[in-house]
């Protein structure tokens, strides 16, 4: 039923036209509120809205049904009874609520409240549930599922805005589930930050009291196994000390026999297992249910080693308690006093100065306050007796309640010694401890394992199954340094272990390595993964916008996962999108939204979704997939890291290599570069048209990978570009390519840079007029040669040391090469790698070109596919060329004596032949760049003279003789009579330039077709 809330507080409305009291009005006027209000309340309030709830509702649900001898109502009461004392004379309102929000207890710091409040405030049964209360601090802790504070204006109901509150839920040590909500209420201006330890504290007493409840059964469950259980059920068998099963056994196999002890009494029937052990021997575990006298049902295991049993009289356990202590009371001393900073103010500080103490006995026979960990403990002794006149054995066989925290949750039976012991397994952990038999002693049959009550055995074996989750999923993701496939494994890790359903979104500047502007609103959908296809989620590759109140938002805002147990009742997932989610609602029950947070950045959210599994999510859960998230974000991030620096370098390295093919007719080129998978290294390839129609391809790799290797290869392809249009042979371009790297490892620095160590270079040089071409190399896998025929070969190049050992020489060697051949030049990464052999991948390259009807660029593709490595860890760069002849008819050439008398007969020729050409427009200038030429080579060279025309897509006039001293341009004066001739063919023609032969050099000038 309804009952009313009785009249509004006497504070009225918390308008003072600033903070949360406008932001309020502004929300409840319909406005957007970002700013002003903290997130959990503005996201409350958003809840509120989508609920339908109006701030001056006038009445809260009744119920007069509750519990009232609950188990946090026992466990509550001596604190509340203590918090009264300690806020005696302040209006606190203290209260305890039920996990639905129902308040089961109050207590008031002036009795006199009890009259002067409304129902609602004084009376057990109203039901604070955000649904029904709005944003209020018991709700707000059942929603947040941690220590809330609502100050205000910050309620949503009008009758609450001259409170605060602040409200901590209180969990079962054992299971982790929420039992209640603690909450403190007081005048606003009452406020003191002193109050969060003091609930905290006054929680964890709860808590402890709740745990003292759980071992006082295991061990009541301990007590009638002793007394009867053990001599009943051990027959003709050793009922002996428990530790003489682990005498001689390894800590494994105490942990596997531990193992299979809690999940026998978490099956909570009569069962029977046989375990094999490391050493050949095998242990039958056996369960059996046990009850006490007051009713507490459990489940004992037992292990039976097979053996002859001995006559003697079989030893007896008893129980001994060796270290309880006294109920304990702490004085308090006020630290100020009341008069001078209130009365709220003083017990605050009084409860602050002082751990919150309070004796478990009075509820609990027998328990006491814990030391040292959050949970009631009772050590116990299990001590033999041989005969009327045994000896008590050493301590340390059983323990009857674990320190839970070392190895699991708290309140879980240890192993007194088996580091391996399953947490939560219940009471009366016996493998692991030593007793001494005496001597006449046969060997042992039969020895408790463990006792327990089932649920605390699922709980055991729940914490396990989450350890090896987390143990698999360090294996499991990150296997690569892919953000979607990452993203994928955490979805494949998931599923079906925890969640039925998982759904990734990730902005897509992450996905290309970056961090994202707005993670909030630039989310799209990246992974969806599930135990089949039918759900109905949004498509990858969908833009996802998230409303406000939705948990995937909150969680993003707030950087913690938020859990909606019950997604029917979650208001904010169903309003932003109700058709959609009514559809979802068919498939999934249960929801845990979780950010992706790495370093500090945000990298998208998860949502993990039950709809087969029949239980729905709860707070071990939550804690699990954040735990789970958290592991997955870092490799996320790690792989988004290395995808930016990957992008870096794979730009540098693209816009270090040729953006496009120089135009010429000595070869057809096709060209192809493919990055290494795991990183990018310095391969590189080049074109380069020289003089006399030639063409140089050059291909190299700089040793290492990464960035460094990424601008040295810049370098390197700079100078030997420079090198090349110098017109030195390719001797001379590797050996000053030699000492260019030489000279760079030396000058990198020497702390924390490894240097460069080297290169390999391949550079041929083909002359279309001739059909030959000269190579050399240094250090790099040769060339292959495909004929016309379809004949392939690798030329026998000296191979010449790498680049930047120095002081060895290169050899060039000249090679025939047919018109229509393909050169086929490669890097290393084409052929080799760490489980290839390079004379198997040799041959297949050599049946791969095979083919003499392929063009460079069907090559090109075709090796990739059949040579290359599927995954490649080096790069590779390809470049084929196809070669072509000049046509005999477009050259003209004539030998010259050295005698000026002939340079007009020269000029003679050349008009004659230009003209055969039909390029008489370019006569006047190759008639004067001629006669200059040879006049020079006539002047200072040696003979002969050869001249040579080459018609081509310019006109190139060569003039050589065997001198080896080259001519320079140089400006002359206005009173010198010579010095002008280079400086008109310079002006006359596109270029020209000076090139060493074997014999002399070669002096050319390249004239535009249309030259006038």
């Amino acid at each position: 039923m309804v009952r009313g809330g009785g009249k509004a507080t006497t504070t009225g409305r918390a308008t003072d036209g600033n903070g949360p009291a406008l932001s309020r009005e502004r929300f409840l006027q319909g406005e957007a509120v970002e700013a002003g209000v903290r997130t959990p309340i503005s996201h409350s309030w958003q809840r509120c809205r989508a609920l339908g709830l109006s701030p001056d509702q006038p009445g809260l649900p009744f119920r007069d049904d509750f519990e009232h001898d609950a188990r946090i109502v026992r466990a509550a009461v001596p604190v509340l009874d203590r918090l009264q004392s300690w806020f005696a004379g302040t209006r606190m309102n203290i209260s305890v609520a039920d996990a639905n929000g129902t308040v089961l207890l109050r207590r008031f710091g002036e009795t006199s409240l009890a009259g002067s409040l409304p129902a609602f405030q004084r009376d057990p049964g109203f039901v604070f549930a955000e649904q029904y209360a709005g944003t209020n601090g018991i709700g707000l802790a059942l929603t947040e599922r941690q220590l809330v504070q609502v100050y205000g204006a910050e309620h949503f109901a009008e009758r609450a805005q001259g409170n605060a509150c602040r409200a901590l839920p209180v969990r079962d040590p054992i299971s982790g589930r929420i039992e209640g909500v603690l909450c403190l209420g007081y005048p606003r201006a009452a406020e003191d930050p002193a109050l969060a330890t003091v609930i905290r504290r006054a929680a964890r007493a709860i808590e402890r009291r709740l745990l003292g409840q759980s071992s006082e059964r295991e061990r009541a469950l301990l007590r009638a196994y002793l007394g009867t259980g053990a001599e009943t059920a051990a027959g003709p068998h050793h009922s002996v000390g428990v530790g003489d099963l682990a005498l001689g056994m390894r800590p494994g196999d105490q942990a596997i026999l531990l193992e299979k002890a809690a999940e026998l009494i978490s099956c909570a029937q009569r069962a029977a297992v046989r375990v094999a052990l490391s050493d050949g021997r095998q242990v039958t575990l056996v369960s059996r249910p046990m009850t006490t006298p007051a009713g507490v049902e459990g489940f004992v295991t037992e292990a039976v080693l097979p053996g002859p049993a001995r006559a003697e009289e079989p030893p007896r356990l008893t129980l001994v308690p060796t270290d309880f202590a006294q109920d304990t009371t702490v004085s308090i001393a006020a630290a100020t006093s009341a008069a001078a900073v209130g009365p709220v103010a003083a017990a605050v500080a009084r409860a602050a100065s002082v751990a919150l103490a309070v004796p478990l006995s009075a509820t609990v026979p027998g328990a006491v306050a814990p030391g040292s960990v959050p949970g009631a403990t009772a050590s116990y002794r299990m001590a033999q007796r041989s005969g009327a006149h045994g000896t008590d054995a050493p301590a340390g066989g059983a323990t009857g309640m674990g320190n839970g925290p070392a190895n699991g949750p708290v309140g879980t039976g240890t192993a007194g010694g088996a580091g391996g012991a399953p947490a939560g397994s219940g009471l009366g952990s016996a493998v692991g401890g030593r007793s001494r038999p005496g001597p006449s002693a046969g060997p042992p049959a039969r020895g408790l394992v463990l006792v327990g009550e089932p649920h605390v055995g699922r709980y055991a074996l729940a914490a396990r199954r989450r350890l090896e989750l987390l143990s698999d999923a360090s294996t499991r993701i990150g296997t690569t340094l892919d953000v979607r496939r990452t993203a994928e494994e955490l979805a494949e890790t998931a599923v079906p272990r925890v969640a039925d359903y998982v759904t990734i979104d990730l902005p897509e500047a992450v996905l290309r390595g970056e961090e994202a502007a707005d993670p909030c609103s630039d989310l799209h959908r990246t992974v969806v993964h599930g135990i089949d296809d039918d759900c109905p989620f949004h498509p990858v590759g969908k833009r996802i916008d998230y409303g406000p109140a939705t948990p995937h938002l909150r969680c993003l805002t707030s950087g913690q996962a938020v859990l909606e147990p019950d997604l029917r009742a979650a208001m904010g997932w169903l309003a932003h999108d109700p058709e959609r989610s009514e559809v979802m609602l068919g498939h999934v029950h249960s929801l845990v939204a979780v950010p992706l947070v790495a370093r500090g950045v945000i990298l998208g959210v998860a949502a993990f979704y039950r709809g087969q599994h029949p239980a729905p999510f709860d707070d071990d859960d939550r804690s699990l997939i954040q735990e789970l998230a958290g592991r997955a974000a870092l490799s996320i991030d790690n792989a988004r890291r290395y995808t930016r620096e990957r992008t870096m370098v794979l730009a540098l390295q693209r816009s270090l290599l040729p953006q496009g093919l120089p135009e010429q007719d000595a070869v057809e080129v096709a060209h192809r570069y493919l990055p290494a998978e795991s990183d990018v290294g310095g391969d590189w390839y080049d074109v380069i048209p020289l003089s006399g129609t030639r063409v140089g391809l050059l291909v190299g790799d700089v040793v290492g990978h990464g960035m460094l290797s990424a601008a040295t290869m810049g370098r390197l392809r700079t100078a030997a570009r420079s090198f090349a249009e110098l017109d030195f042979s390719p001797d001379e371009v590797l050996t000053h390519l030699d000492n260019l790297v030489g000279r760079l490892d030396r000058e990198a620095p020497a702390a924390g840079d490894a240097g460069i160590f080297g290169a390999t270079c391949l550079y041929a040089v083909y002359d279309p007029t001739t059909q030959q071409c000269t190579m050399a190399r240094a250090g790099h896998p040769p060339p292959a040669l495909v004929h016309p025929d379809g004949t392939v070969s690798f030329p026998d190049l000296p191979a010449g040391p790498p680049l930047g050992l120095g002081g060895l020489p290169f050899e060039a060697v000249d090679i025939d090469v047919p018109e229509d051949s393909r050169l086929v030049l490669y890097t290393d990464g084409l052929i080799e790698g760490r489980n290839r052999d390079v004379d198997v991948v040799l041959d297949r390259l050599r049946d791969t070109l095979a083919h003499p009807d392929r063009t460079p660029e069907d090559i090109c593709d075709t090796v990739l596919d059949t040579v290359a490595p599927i995954h490649p860890d080096d790069d590779i760069a390809l470049l084929v060329a196809r070669t072509h002849a000049l046509a005999p008819d477009r050259v003209a050439a004539w030998d010259l004596p050295a005698d000026p008398s002939l340079v007009s007969e020269v000029r003679s020729r050349a008009l004659r032949q230009l003209a055969d050409w039909g390029l008489e427009e370019t006569g006047f200038a190759a008639e004067l760049v001629l006669s200059e030429l040879v006049t020079n080579a006539i002047r200072h060279g040696s003979g002969p003279v050869r001249v040579r025309l080459l018609h081509g897509r310019t006109l190139i006039c060569e003039v050589s003789d065997r001198s080896n001293t080259a001519p320079h341009l140089r400006r002359a004066a206005t009173t010198d009579e010579g010095g002008r001739g280079l400086f008109l063919v310079a002006q006359l023609t596109r270029s020209w330039g000076t090139r060493y032969i074997r014999e002399g050099k070669v002096i050319w000038a390249e004239c535009a077709l249309d030259a006038a």
